[in-house]
């Protein structure tokens, strides 16, 4: 068996029970269970094949060129990071108290942790402990039962905002809870740890940024700090911290749960890629749909980047690992000023070498995988992110944002969108000479990667939208499958047809808001088909792990002994 060092939390979570008038509720057990006894694997689970889905990384950089001040910092960042963690375990599950302490088996409680819970995100969060059931669309953000109707009828104030978590009064109505008062012991102290960095940085932009998202951890008010983190030009080390994505709120698509990266810039790369950025307005006005759908001007104060991450913790470390970040998500921010894109350059190498090359050589035709390449997997998944700036934030009758007309399908459809919009910006880029390399290598990549997303599940927001764009490119014959060998062969004119066919699918759906005809699209092209699923059992056959896990920290990066 390999070595699964998953970050294991070392703090207590500071709960509120019951609820009551003072709005202070935060936790309650999602798909609750008995925890008067010790629990187990359920029946026909195999814990060794479970956490054999994922490989372990040492998640390291080069920190040579740092100075020690920014050494110092790091320390203090990753124990920030570390609350965000708590956070996010009473998100997605509550109390991580009734579940850890109930495992006595050491590989189970690792499976747990890389979960966050009972659920197995990599299989369509099914239940993998004796006594639980579905995981509930509402994770640990709503009230245990409660129907979107019921949601959508209350009256309850700031419902709709991602910052609150929503409980019921004692007499049955639904409340909105800010998170900075649900969860303030957390917030109090990761704001105190970036005050403390903000002192020791030399940047004066990521002072800035660092300070101002104290502050935002304690009001709830981010949009100031995601201005600042925008402002940052010349920073070696970077955080994201806070309330982030909706993926994990399956009930409504609001809530953004908690999560946080350190980063370090790695400059070299990063300064290769700064050309792109000023091609967006450009790149949006030849997007394959109706003038109305693209109207609005992308931000032009974007920025690429590529770093090297050195610690995970909370949303972005369950399951599956993200690679590739596009922030802010907030639509006035990228609006007014575009977003900045990061690529996360050694856990994307990790992913390559480890999961996309044996994936190639199980389900790519051979003269084909001569264009699996690095370069085109960095490229593609950096214009995915690019590619959220283009399309459309706002419903074309103005009334509100693309997120709340789909709701709960916003986000797989979001995604879908930066995919297929991402392999349209890399051959408008390759036709214009901008980007080098065979146009082959970078579909066939692309190609190889829809397998290595789809194994994600239908749990995910990448996974569904995944799935949307195999079986459409499918039905296009944009591939073809070899019945001998099961083999599959991209075809690049009827690819290149279907993504631009799908692109125009995507962005009028979002334009019209339709959520009716999303879930429909989802319907009848979002699962796995019988032919597919076999194909995603040979991986499984051959131990072609799913994603990556990672053995992290200041001990990792050789930190531990660095004087504060």
């Amino acid at each position: 068996m390999k070595k699964y060092l998953p970050f294991l939390l070392t703090a207590p979570i500071a709960f509120f029970s019951g609820c009551d008038n003072s709005g202070s509720d935060s936790e309650q057990t999602a798909g609750g269970t008995d925890t008067s006894q010790y629990i187990s694997v359920a029946e026909g689970y195999d814990i060794e094949q479970l956490l054999n889905k994922y490989v372990s990384v040492e998640l390291t950089a080069d920190l040579s060129s740092l100075t020690n001040r920014q050494k110092q910092m790091i320390p203090l960042l990753i124990e920030a990071s570390q609350l965000m963690d708590e956070i996010f375990w009473t998100e997605a599950f509550g109390g991580q108290d009734t579940l850890l302490p109930r495992i006595e088996d050491e590989a189970v409680r690792k499976f747990v942790n890389i979960n966050y819970g009972p659920w197995d995100r990599l299989n369509n969060n099914e239940p993998f402990i004796q006594g639980y059931g579905a995981k509930p669309l509402t994770a640990n953000f709503y009230p245990a039962g409660l129907t979107r109707e019921e949601f959508e009828a209350s009256s309850a104030e700031n419902k709709n905002s991602q910052y609150t978590l929503i409980r019921r009064s004692e007499d049955g109505s639904l409340k909105s809870i800010w998170y900075h008062e649900a969860f303030t012991d957390q917030n109090v102290r990761a704001a105190d740890l970036l005050l403390r960095a903000a002192e020791l940085a030399e940047d004066k932009g990521l002072r800035n940024y660092l300070s101002l998202r104290a502050d935002a951890l304690l009001n709830d008010q981010y949009r100031q700090s995601d201005m600042a983190w925008l402002d940052m030009k010349d920073n070696t080390l970077d955080i994201v911290i806070g309330p982030i994505e909706n993926y994990e709120d399956k009930l409504m698509g609001l809530k953004a749960a908690h999560e946080a990266y350190v980063l370090v810039k790695d400059k070299e790369w990063s300064s290769r890629l700064s050309k792109y950025a000023a091609m967006l307005p450009s790149l949006q006005e030849g997007l394959p749909v109706a003038a109305r759908y693209k109207a609005e001007k992308p931000g032009t104060d974007s920025e690429l980047n590529a770093y090297d991450v050195i610690f995970y913790a909370g949303d972005c470390n369950a399951g599956s690992k993200t690679i590739a970040i596009n922030l802010p998500n907030d639509e006035q921010v990228q609006l007014e000023k575009g977003t900045r894109r990061l690529q996360l350059k050694n856990a994307m190498q990790a992913k390559f070498e480890k999961i996309l090359i044996p994936v190639s050589q199980e389900l790519i035709a051979e003269d084909q995988q001569q264009h699996i390449t690095f370069d085109a997997f960095f490229a593609n998944t950096m214009f995915h992110e690019v590619a959220h700036g283009l399309g459309i934030k706002n419903t074309l009758d103005g009334t509100q944002t693309v997120r709340e007309a789909l709701q709960e399908h916003a986000s797989a459809l979001e995604e879908g969108k930066a995919d297929i919009l991402g392999l349209y910006m890399v051959t408008e880029l390759h036709e214009q000479g901008e980007i080098k390399g065979a146009l082959e290598e970078y579909y066939v990549t692309f190609m190889a990667s829809i397998f290595r997303s789809v194994r994600f599940g239908a749990a995910s927001a990448h996974g569904k939208a995944n799935m949307l764009r195999f079986n459409y490119f499918r039905d296009a014959g944009a591939f073809t499958r070899d019945p001998e060998n099961g083999r599959y062969r991209v075809d690049m004119a009827k690819m290149q047809a279907a993504m631009n066919s799908l692109s125009e699918k995507i962005l009028m759906l979002q334009g019209d808001g339709d959520k009716a005809g999303t879930e429909e699209l989802m319907q009848e092209i979002g699962s796995v088909s019988p032919q597919l699923q076999e194909d995603l059992d040979r991986l499984t056959a051959r131990d072609i792990p799913v994603d990556i896990v990672f053995e992290q920290g200041v001990k990792i990066l050789g930190l531990d002994t660095i004087p504060q």
